[in-house]
């Protein structure tokens, strides 16, 4: 297929010169490969990116290797495999600064981990968490300390979908049942055999020479140096929100779950995670943050919605735009990406701005959907 990117290079290269992003890269995959990449700014052609919670697809699909190899049962309980999962307690309240904290009312599976079903919240997403850590001093997630883990369940597991560490359970699960750190094991199983070789948890000082600095959206819409940035040191490989890579890596995992697996899981287990396993929990019409600084207000309700295994779902066809059916997900720093297998296409964008949610990110995000759909819709015929 030929692919005339102009329009979408265009697109990023005036979201630069208007100050909306100091360096922005994109690509577009098909089942076949990559099919376009630019980069504008100040991110180059081997620029580096912090994933942020683009790490939890690649996690999830290390631990759905797991489940085809019969070493994982998606119905497992997470305590089954890691003993100190059962120690967590559910928080309730508060007396006073005093946390209430009880049991849960069931105990946690690996598929809720996978859904964001299984009680864990963020800090930055809700306020009684925000609250925990206020009155406790207990560690976030952000600090690298991995006791941030054992804070308590905002939700009974399987009661609703609440964004939160579950994949960074997950990532331990995999740990647990494969003998070797998460990082060890997605080089040897993902990271490897589809070539994102510059994907990893633990930057060399030549690849953090290549990262993409942290700019922060000012009151004034200008942009200026963040304060805030992942730690340089981490106690785990944290699936939820830990690695680092190139955009073109991101495209080459895209493109093996565009290709029902591409020898890295199997094509009954693409077809099985890219189904609804959330009903009859809905998704909250608008995830709401407790930490301005880090994240904006992002609207749900938008468009039909669910999740799978690893990745949120669109339930609609969106005219001019993806297919019912299309997977994608995001990180803080302003990643995005999309995957159409009705269709065979695949986008990401990156930039490194906070807060998440930011409305130029966003406008570009939605035009370079837009341009990569008038490009293919003639040529890609819907599965």
């Amino acid at each position: 297929m030929t692919f005339d990117g102009s329009a979408i290079k265009a697109l990023l290269d005036k979201a630069v010169s208007k100050g909306g992003v100091h360096g922005i890269a994109a690509v577009v995959v098909d089942r076949n490969g990559p099919l376009f990449h630019h980069a504008a700014g100040e991110a180059g052609p081997h620029t580096l990116f912090r994933n942020a919670s683009m790490t939890k697809a690649v996690a999830t699909t290390a631990a759905l290797q797991l489940v085809e190899k019969g070493l994982l049962s998606l119905e497992a309980s997470v305590e089954s495999i890691l003993p100190e999962f059962g120690q967590l307690q559910v928080l309730d309240g508060f007396d006073g600064d005093q946390p209430r904290l009880r049991p849960p009312a069931s105990k946690a599976t690996v598929r809720q981990l996978m859904t964001h079903t299984a009680g864990f919240g963020y800090f930055f997403l809700n306020e009684k968490l925000k609250r925990y850590h206020e009155v406790t001093g207990e560690p976030h997630p952000l600090t690298g300390l991995k006791r941030s883990l054992s804070v308590p369940l905002v939700n009974d597991p399987g009661t609703a979908w609440e964004y939160g560490t579950n994949v960074d359970w997950l990532g331990l699960v995999v740990e647990k049942l494969s003998g070797q750190s998460l990082g060890s094991y997605l080089k040897q199983h993902v990271y490897g055999p589809l070539g994102m070789n510059d994907s990893t948890f633990t930057p060399s000082a030549e690849q953090r020479s290549r990262l993409l600095r942290v700019m922060q959206r000012q009151a004034d819409g200008t942009l200026a140096p963040s304060g805030i940035d992942l730690p340089p040191t981490s106690e785990w490989d944290a699936a939820g929100h830990g690695s680092y890579g190139t955009v073109q890596d991101y495209g080459r995992f895209l493109q093996a779950w565009l290709d029902d697996g591409a020898g890295i899981l199997e094509p009954a287990t693409v077809q099985l995670a890219l189904r609804d396993h959330l009903a009859p929990i809905v998704l909250p019409g608008a995830v709401k943050p407790t930490v301005p600084e880090l994240s904006n207000e992002v609207p749900t309700g938008l468009v039909p919605q669910s999740w799978g295994l690893g990745f949120c779902l669109t339930l609609a066809d969106l005219p001019g735009m993806r297919s019912s059916g299309t997977a994608d997900w995001a990180g803080i720093f302003n990643s995005y990406y999309w995957m159409d297998r009705a269709k065979g296409i695949g986008g990401v964008l990156m930039t490194q701005i906070l807060p998440f949610f930011d409305m130029p990110v966003v406008e570009t995000l939605i035009g370079f959907e837009a341009a990569v759909y008038r490009q293919v819709g003639a040529v890609v015929p819907a599965a």
